[in-house]
């Protein structure tokens, strides 16, 4: 009863695991109930189980939903668990023994038999309640009197209905709840098939018949994926105009029309308008990620229904539907795979993994109903690819339930990262309101125009206000996403940017990101102590490369020769494993292939015609010109042992035209960890009968093939043998010296070295069949060489008491089959991997991206932290991220199944934090994520597959794969590398940083100009005199001098040491103490250079006032545009900054220079903006002031630099 203890685990920790629902569990608990217990089947069980049982099912049976305002409705969910309470009363002994410990309260709270009885429940609540007190009153002593398990308020009610219900009083059984009782949806990987297709009530024959498809699929539900709540896009312009800043403008808007200064109204709504359309762009282009699932659902699928096979919309689907895969297509849900025919499926999308994935349809023997994904070697999952080979399999589990089901409802809320920005901009909302007030009262306090005062707050609000921050942001960000386009990383999401800016953990996957993801051949090490090395071994180009001889010696290596006469028997044969044993080729990309060649059997077939289709493509290989590009067909790991062989030479057309025929396969698998195939060659190749002989060549891992092997072939002298191929050769005196434990160490110790230098490590060995005959004759194969299961289930079956439906008799001639035992494949004798001769190790590497170690160097250097994250070894893994700088002395690298141990918040608190997670499952991406978030750490998560989506979107800055990366994880991450690269993150964080440093400067810059003119306004209306500007001229300055300079500051170049700075804290707000003090410093100096230019003026009679506030206004723009120039740096003297490095920022001083003359001295124009030329010495005035302000401007960077206060 193993199923059993896992579903209990489950029902008692469904409150807090997300990923089981009550629903799943009830069934599943509802099935063992009818099909394995009730009836007297298993009348003594577990106690520990039955009490942990006792206590989910009391746990939950009180489930409830809301009904109307005051009252609850017990769930369905709730109404079963109360019914198997009772039905394990009545069949379990340690059941009832658990259940008569429990305290009368206890079970008074949990039954809730007074809600079962009230007037608005079922009649089926109503029985069950009566048939549970009668068991419960009858079995126990001490709960003989029914009241004590009833509250008070509710006696009444229950003892009407157990007037009502009578036949229940004494029945001692529970009422049957009716409805079909089908096999739960789960994955079934330690399920027998023939068990399986007993449970879901189908045949590999024949299918399910139509006729019990619609009752299954009312039962079950369709095969879709949960469709996501979706955002109207009226809703989307909506939100963008009721954003707090937006609506406070357009408030201001409606006061200066009210006022009649259209003018200032228009610049108003475009700037709202403005903000509104790209706000808008940006939500619309996020709200895809939602239609991506839709886009991964398989439309079609080709299904065996009475006994016919057809192709059906795959949303049709039901469990217990048998389904066909064949090479290329999707699978169109989670399957329990019941035959394979070298069946291999790309599961990236759902483990990260690229290497296809070797299925085996036996059983699973585990503890757990949860497996990681990539050990479910029986199952296929829903939007998975076929990559190779065919197979048949039973439809478990579809929609919700399905494993894309389950991501689809992780990713559903999209959040954009505007937290910032937001707050500032409601801070100055809150300054202006509080100024505009202030300025209001002060100009009536001394009894100047009420509706006078009004308009100038109201344009003291506007001047506060910088309503060219949003503008000039969004261009800013625009304008580095377009720079980070053009260096491989594509923004999604414009926030993004300025987020990149204060990452301190960069969490990466390892293949094809830190590495090239290509895999190739990196060291060969023989028998006979002999190591061989491969150039351009990643080069899928047959033509380029050689086998060179390693030495201990500095030397340089020598080029083995590309002859059968010139090389060792070792290599020969070690090579030829590589090559023979192996299913996959490398052939020219625009080279079609024929992939019609695939045999429909229970058994793994013999391909000889794609072994003739390999050596024909190596052929033309040897034959073709160097510029043709090449391609690799099948598993990556299999595609660098089959360009090993090739360049030393002897590809498989080489033994293929020595008359080599594969004639059996025994297919890898993660139990044997071991891939055999059997080869037959002519003993006389002028003999004229057909004798030949017989071997075996075996791959695998590397302890494995060891273990398996009773001999090594050792040094052989040239002379010894006419051709190294005589090892394969049979011969009366054996080649072979048997292994000793001196020669087991030796193996182990080569297999270690090479898997801490990085590589990926295979055994490699071969064993002589015999002469003409080889394993057995076709009529009788014997029993093999391995032990087989003759262990026969027991039947599943219904219990006796269970009424049959319509269902149950449309598929009697299915579950009444008498088999029930999957019959275990034979092995020919001789076939079997045992006996074997080690031959050596082979090491393949994926090789780190050229650039990679000099980014990692970088992020540190910018106090960025590096974490690798990869399904490999935890040697190779930590060999690369040492080659790479990632693991230093004293780092730290942890696997998958210690991050399954460990809480969140114990993840968070591992010192030192670990630099590398290995045999880690993208499942644990999400979990590291939020631990890393926890300490205050700013994140930035890498992924290609879909369930990398709720990681990538929980992240700081999700990071998609271009290349590798699904549709689903592009749309939901904020930037996708368009070349899979690590060095384009490093790229992109350098950019983000130039760009927060940009929206500083410019933020910096807005609130310095715009809180001179209030600290203006404040100044004169707290002396009382008359205001400096006008309400046109403050408008007009605005314009001028706000936006055309700050949107230079956008695209001013980095400043050098940019990452040699430690990353903002993700905590810290846009401004800061800093800043702060920054902004008031040099809006002071403009208040106070303005200030006194003004009094200095007589200004007794109106033409006089004009002129003085013409001559402030030239002096306050002229120092902000020269502010613009000062603020190009926060820290370093604008003088070690190259004048002409931004012309941007010239192009707009100059222009905003040229419309303040225009406003001065074009006639007309001026006398709209109320301003009027001013000489010579007024301008000789406003260049003394600019050099105060440089010198000012000076002094103040000089304090920052010395005192290392960061801005």
């Amino acid at each position: 009863m193993q199923c059993h203890h896992s579903i209990v685990v489950d029902l008692f920790d469904v409150q807090s695991n997300k990923e089981i629902s009550l629903e799943e569990i009830m069934d599943g608990l509802r099935y063992v109930m009818e099909y394995r217990i009730k009836g007297g089947r298993f009348p003594s069980l577990d106690y520990d189980i039955m009490r942990r049982l006792a206590d989910g099912l009391l746990q939950n049976m009180g489930d409830a939903e809301k009904k109307r305002k005051f009252r609850t409705k017990l769930t369905e969910e709730a109404d079963v668990a109360f019914q198997l309470f009772g039905e394990f009363l009545l069949e379990v002994k340690e059941f009832r023994q658990a259940v008569g410990e429990k305290p009368v309260s206890d079970l008074r709270y949990a039954l809730k038999l007074d809600v079962r009885c009230e007037p608005g429940s079922t009649e089926q609540q109503q029985k069950s309640a009566v048939a549970l007190i009668a068991l419960l009153t009858t079995i126990y002593p001490q709960f003989s009197d029914w009241r004590e398990l009833v509250k008070s308020d509710g006696q009444s009610d229950v003892q009407k209905c157990m007037a009502e219900h009578a036949e229940f009083v004494k029945a001692e059984r529970m009422p049957e709840m009716g409805g079909v009782i089908l096999a739960p949806q789960a994955l079934c990987f330690d399920r027998r098939i023939k068990r399986c297709l007993k449970m879901y009530r189908t045949s590999l024959e024949t299918g399910l018949p139509s006729e019990a498809i619609p009752a299954l699929q009312e039962h079950y539900g369709k095969n879709i994926l949960p469709q996501p709540p979706r955002t109207s896009v009226f809703k989307m312009i909506w939100t963008q105009f009721t954003d707090f800043m937006i609506l406070l403008l357009l408030a201001v808007a409606v006061l200066m029309a009210g006022t009649k200064d259209f003018v200032a109204m228009g610049v108003l709504l475009f700037v709202v308008l403005l903000n509104a359309v790209i706000g808008f762009t940006q939500e619309y282009k996020a709200g895809k990620a939602l239609d991506a699932l839709t886009k991964l659902t398989v439309p079609r699928a080709q299904v065996l229904r009475d006994g016919s096979t057809s192709m059906i919309n795959s949303e049709e689907l039901v469990p217990g539907d048998i389904v066909i895969l064949e090479e290329g297509e999707s699978v169109p849900a989670d399957l329990r795979l019941a035959e394979v025919s070298q069946l291999e499926i790309v599961e990236s999308i759902l483990t990260g993994e690229s290497v296809a994935v070797n299925k085996d349809p036996k059983e699973i023997k585990t503890l757990t109903r949860k497996l990681p994904l990539g050990d479910c070697k029986g199952n296929a999952f829903m939007s998975t690819v076929v990559a190779k080979g065919r197979g048949k399999g039973i439809v478990v589990r579809t929609g919700r339930l399905s494993e894309m089901g389950k991501i689809s409802a992780a990713i559903t809320v999209l959040t954009p990262v505007q937290r910032k920005l937001a707050r500032l901009g409601k801070l100055l909302v809150v300054f202006a309101i509080v100024l505009c007030f202030l300025m209001a009262g002060i100009k009536i306090a001394y009894h100047n125009d009420v509706k006078e005062s009004l308009k100038v707050a109201i344009s003291l609000a506007v001047s506060v206000i910088p309503e060219g921050l949003v503008a000039v942001t969004t261009v800013t960000m625009a304008l580095g996403v377009r720079r980070m386009a053009t260096r491989k990383a594509i923004v999604r999401t414009l926030p993004a940017v300025e987020t990149l800016g204060s990452v301190t953990f960069v969490c990466s996957d390892k293949t094809g990101t830190l590495t090239e993801g290509k895999m190739g051949a990196a060291e060969l090490w023989t028998s006979d102590g002999a190591a061989y090395g491969f150039t351009e071994s990643t080069s899928l180009d047959p033509n380029k490369g050689d086998v060179t001889v390693k030495s201990h010696s500095e030397e340089q290596p020598q080029v083995m020769e590309k002859s059968l006469d010139r090389v060792p028997a070792q290599m020969l044969i070690s090579l030829m494993v590589s090559s023979l044993c192996n299913n996959s080729s490398v052939v020219q990309k625009d080279e079609d292939e024929d992939e019609n060649d695939i045999v429909p059997s229970t058994t793994v077939p013999v391909d000889v015609k794609g072994e003739e289709k390999a050596a024909e493509a190596e052929k033309v290989a040897e034959t073709a010109p160097a510029a043709v590009e090449w391609k690799g067909i099948g598993d990556p790991t299999e595609v660098a042992l089959v360009v090993a062989a090739q360049k030393a030479g002897f590809p498989k057309s080489f033994f293929h035209d020595l008359g080599y025929t594969r004639i059996y396969e025994q297919a890898f698998d993660s139990e044997r960890k071991v891939m055999s195939v059997v080869y037959k060659a002519p003993l006389d190749t002028k003999s004229a009968n057909g004798e030949h002989f017989e071997f075996v060549l075996a791959k695998g891992a590397p302890e494995e093939i060891l273990n398996r092997c009773i001999g090594y072939l050792p040094h052989l002298e040239p002379s010894s043998l006419s051709s190294p191929l005589d090892v394969l050769r049979p011969h009366k005196q054996d080649l072979a010296q048997p292994i000793t434990e001196d020669f087991y160490d030796q193996v182990s110790d080569t297999s270690g070295k090479m898997a801490d230098n990085g590589l990926r490590v295979l055994g490699l060995a071969f064993k002589k069949v015999k002469i003409n005959g080889g394993g057995a004759t076709e009529e009788d194969l014997g029993d093999g060489l391995d032990n087989i299961n003759k262990v026969r289930d027991e039947k599943e079956t219904p219990a006796p008491t269970l009424k049959p439906t319509k269902l149950d008799l449309m598929t009697a001639a299915i579950t009444n089959q008498a088999d029930d035992d999957d019959e275990d494949e034979e092995i020919p004798p001789g076939y079997g991997e045992n006996d074997l001769v080690f031959l050596g190790l082979i090491g393949l590497i994926d090789p780190a991206r050229a650039g990679v170690q000099e980014s990692v160097r970088i992020c540190k250097e910018a106090g960025i932290s590096v974490v690798m994250i990869t399904g490999d070894h935890i040697k190779t893994a930590s060999a690369i991220a040492k080659e790479l700088g990632i693991l230093e002395e004293g780092g730290r690298a942890i696997k998958g199944e210690e991050l399954d141990l460990l809480s969140e918040q114990a993840i968070a608190e591992l010192k030192p934090f670990p630099n590398v997670f290995a045999r880690v499952s993208p499942d644990n991406k999400l979990k590291l994520v939020t631990a890393l978030q926890s300490r205050g750490e700013s994140v930035a998560m890498t992924g290609d597959g879909v369930n990398d989506a709720p990681a990538i979107k929980a992240a700081n800055v999700g990071v998609a794969m271009g290349i590798a990366g699904t549709d689903i994880t592009k749309q939901a991450a904020d930037i996708v590398l368009s070349d899979d690269n690590f060095n384009t993150i490093v790229e992109a964080v350098e950019e983000g940083r130039r760009v927060f440093d940009n929206i500083l400067k410019f933020i910096v810059y807005l609130l310095s100009c715009n809180c001179a003119e209030i600290f203006l306004f404040l100044l004169c209306s707290i002396v009382n005199v008359d205001l400096p500007f006008t309400v046109v001229m403050v408008l007009w300055a605005n314009i001028i001098a706000d936006v055309p300079p700050a949107m230079a500051l956008g695209v001013e170049p980095a400043e050098p040491g940019l990452m040699s700075r430690n990353p903002r804290s993700p905590k810290r707000g846009i401004i800061t103490l800093t800043s702060f003090g920054v902004i008031m410093y040099q809006s002071l100096i403009m208040t106070l250079l303005t200030f006194g230019v003004y009094m200095m003026h007589d200004r007794s009679d109106p033409d006089k006032e004009s002129y003085a506030q013409s001559e402030s206004f030239t002096v306050l723009t002229s120092l902000q545009l020269l502010q613009g120039f000062l603020s190009r740096t926060m820290r370093t003297s604008v003088f070690k900054v190259s004048f002409m490095s931004n012309r941007w920022m010239i192009v707009g001083v100059l222009v905003s220079f040229v419309l303040m003359i225009i406003g001065l001295y074009v006639p007309g124009f001026n006398h709209v903006l109320e301003l009027q030329p001013i000489d010579g010495l007024s301008w000789a005035r406003v260049v003394v002031c600019c050099v105060i302000l440089v010198i000012l401007s000076e002094l103040e960077k000089l304090l920052l630099r010395v005192t290392g206060w960061s801005v």
